[in-house]
């Protein structure tokens, strides 16, 4: 049986360019609600491979996020976040995109048709069994991606994928396949809309979880924040004025002396 990609599928929606504003923008947002009733069907396996991943980090393995188009550039986004949020070396989640870093803003071309450029990719990084391989493709069946996985695979590595196709391909090259079918877009094909939005939603979920698992969360705060800016110095200050009792200047002056939160908490803790 041939292999019907749904997130291909024609859009339910028809004479787009016939519509008002308010009408494309309501039902936008209408198809928008599938998304994350979708993924939450996918919690199982989104757990399955988060409890997979934290031993694996615990001995220095680390995530790799792989994809092409709009499914790379999401993983590195993720991937580029986890370092001012978590205060994690940017080593620890790596997103590579199909093309390489110039293919964040520009395609290109038959990037994501070689099946062998992405292991050779991953090669770079001295990837080992400890390590975590990720493929993001809302079609299932990019090249680039599959041939990485399968790799990876016979390699030792943890592998899962992130689709919007049922029985995909790449579903077929991970151990842990997650499966988030949210239908076809809005513009017919366009898997920058509902696809993109659940595959950041998945990310998110994927890294917050295994950062908390890390213990780079107290509480519910960001105690590991990278303090890039005066927004986030002052957001630091205030946890400390929360948790410390002390007054705000203070506080800051510690935060800024040892950098973090957790680390100005665990100074003042042990003096």
């Amino acid at each position: 049986m041939a292999f019907v990609k749904i997130s291909e599928q024609p859009s339910l929606y028809n004479d787009l360019e016939k519509k008002s504003v308010h009408e494309i923008l309501t039902e936008i947002n209408a198809e928008d609600h599938k998304v994350a009733d979708a993924v939450q069907l996918a919690i199982p396996q989104i757990e399955k491979l988060v409890n997979g991943i934290v031993p694996r980090m615990k001995r220095g393995g680390r995530i790799f996020y792989m994809g092409a188009g709009t499914s790379g550039r999401l993983g590195v986004l993720d991937a580029s976040e986890i370092p001012p949020t978590f205060g994690m070396e940017p080593t620890w989640v790596i997103g590579l995109i199909a093309g390489g870093d110039v293919a964040l803003r520009n395609p290109v071309e038959h990037a994501e048709d070689d099946t062998e450029q992405g292991w050779k990719d991953l090669q770079k990084f001295n990837i080992n069994e400890k390590d975590t391989v990720i493929g993001i493709a809302a079609s299932g069946t990019t090249p680039y991606v599959i041939g990485a996985l399968k790799k990876a695979r016979e390699m030792g590595c943890l592998t899962a994928s992130i689709t919007s196709n049922p029985d995909a391909p790449i579903s077929e090259a991970a151990e842990i396949p997650i499966e988030m079918i949210v239908g076809p877009e809005y513009v017919t094909g366009s898997s920058r809309m509902k696809s993109g939005t659940g595959q950041k939603m998945i990310c998110n979920m994927i890294t917050t979880s295994v950062m908390i698992q890390m213990g780079r969360v107290k509480g519910n705060k960001m105690v590991n924040m990278q303090l890039t800016n005066a927004k986030l110095v002052d957001r630091g200050t205030r946890m400390l004025v929360e948790e410390l009792g002390l007054p705000y200047e203070e506080a800051k002056r510690l935060l800024l002396l040892h950098g973090s939160v957790k680390a100005a908490i665990d100074a003042y803790n042990h003096n």
